[in-house]
């Protein structure tokens, strides 16, 4: 039976022995394309919402495009070693490296670190490169929801490294305390510089890509981090105070080495609407055409609105159905004019797999805006014959949005093929988790239309 790997134990992670310690070989851990599952909650707090507020259905549809964007196109990557600690009143050493600030040495020194570890983790340089480029292309929305996705790869990336220590560390006796980094109160960020070095220096494998710092301190690319974590006696530890717990300030969710909640976790009330939401489902039919957890593209919470307000489902008596969906957008120019279509999908019945069996999008009856989109100004025709004769994933199970890879495009507009496919897929999404979660215990929700008796 193969064991848990150890701080002391040499694995497949770590190939050689750290640079300049040839007698003890440390843990090293490099990964390429870790996991990558945000918060959603972590993602809404970085834009900044408050807990409570509703985004409009722009935000939402922004912030399920950079999530896509990312899943498709993200390189995030994690570095982890052991540090040689020399820790004494008056100095602080890493593999011989002294830092000055007093702040990091009291850091480590109060809370009594006997070990430290080395973390570098980055979003990687297409999200910052691409992030670029939107803005010049004068897309700031897309630019900033991007952006503040990469901080919330980040964030994620440090809270799994935490995990990770604290995996590692529980086998020696040893907890985590929480990470530091230059820029953090009492540490110059200049040390950003002789910290990256220091990392460099011991380096047993190269990084997945160019990763450097500038003399400002500055790291490239941005979405990235350095820092240093200490490790206690798991005795001492337990007698600390909260200054000492880092599962304050940590996300990372489930955790077996939680001690106490995240501070910037949902309230109370949420979370207990989640459990009930979760108990009736557990309860609901097994016939259910749908698998009991799809993977949407679109955040749930996205979903669940979009199915209150947007989606209307008319029934039929001999089961099959008629879904419609409603977007609204805005043009990408002129002025970012409003715009609205209608999506309309049938259904057969759930006993046949609810196969798409015509589908058609159109102008809303009242919509002006869709004379003012580029394509439509340079080729009416041309366009809305396209627009009318698209029609993804006709003859095929609903289910199959699910398995539909297609290209992230979340501008408002309707001028290219990508952003047409693009509303398809939100439009078959919302339809989906619409009929995926009934109303229940006799509800009808406001866009249901039954059958008459």
């Amino acid at each position: 039976m193969s064991q848990r790997p150890s701080l002391d134990a040499a694995t497949a992670d770590t190939p050689a022995p750290a640079a300049g310690d040839e007698h003890h070989r440390r843990f090293e851990l490099l990964q390429a394309q870790p996991p990558i599952d945000v918060e959603e909650a972590e993602y809404w707090r970085l834009l900044g919402y408050p807990p409570d507020h509703e985004p409009s259905d722009r935000a939402l549809e922004l912030a399920a495009w950079a999530r896509q964007w990312y899943a498709a196109n993200g390189r995030p990557w994690v570095y982890l070693r052991e540090t040689r600690l020399e820790l004494t009143p008056e100095a602080l050493r890493l593999d011989g490296q002294e830092f000055r600030s007093q702040q990091l040495h009291d850091h480590l020194r109060e809370a009594g670190a006997k070990r430290a570890m080395l973390v570098a983790v980055s979003a990687g340089r297409s999200c910052e490169e691409h992030a670029r480029q939107l803005w010049q292309e004068s897309k700031p929305d897309e630019y900033f929801f991007l952006e503040m996705f990469g901080s919330a790869v980040v964030e994620h990336l440090m809270a799994t490294m935490n995990g990770r220590i604290c995996d590692l560390a529980e086998r020696d006796g040893l907890a985590a305390i929480p990470h530091y980094s230059p820029g953090y109160t009492g540490w110059d960020v200049a040390d950003q510089v002789p910290l990256f070095e220091l990392i460099g220096r011991g380096m047993g494998q190269p990084l997945p890509e160019p990763f450097e710092v500038l003399a400002s301190g500055m790291l490239r690319p941005k979405k990235s981090l350095i820092a240093v974590v200490g490790l206690v006696p798991q005795s001492v530890q337990a007698r600390a105070t909260n200054r000492w717990i880092p599962c304050e300030a940590c996300s990372l969710s489930p955790c077996s080495y939680r001690r106490r909640p995240y501070r910037h976790a949902r309230s109370s009330a949420a979370q207990r609407d989640e459990a009930q939401n979760e108990r009736a489902a557990s309860v609901a039919p097994a016939a259910a055409p749908f698998p009991p957890s799809p993977h949407y593209s679109v955040s749930e919470r996205a979903l669940q609105k979009w199915s209150r307000e947007r989606v209307t489902l008319e029934r039929r008596a001999d089961g099959s159905l008629t879904a419609r969906f409603r977007f609204d957008g805005t043009t990408c120019s002129n002025m970012g004019r409003p715009l609205a279509f209608d999506y309309t999908v049938e259904l057969s019945p759930e006993a046949s797999g609810r196969v798409i069996r015509r589908t058609e999008c159109t102008p809303t009856a009242d919509d002006e805006g869709h004379r003012f989109m580029c394509a439509y100004l340079n080729d009416p025709a041309a366009l809305m014959q396209a627009i009318a004769t698209e029609k993804p994933l006709l003859g095929q199970p609903l289910d199959a949005v699910l398995r539909w890879s297609r290209v992230a495009a979340p501008s408002g507009c309707h001028c290219t093929a990508a952003s047409r496919a693009h509303k398809w897929g939100l439009a078959l999404e919302a339809i989906h988790y619409t009929l995926a979660h009934p109303p229940r215990d006799g509800a009808t929700s406001p866009g249901l239309s039954l059958p008459p008796p």
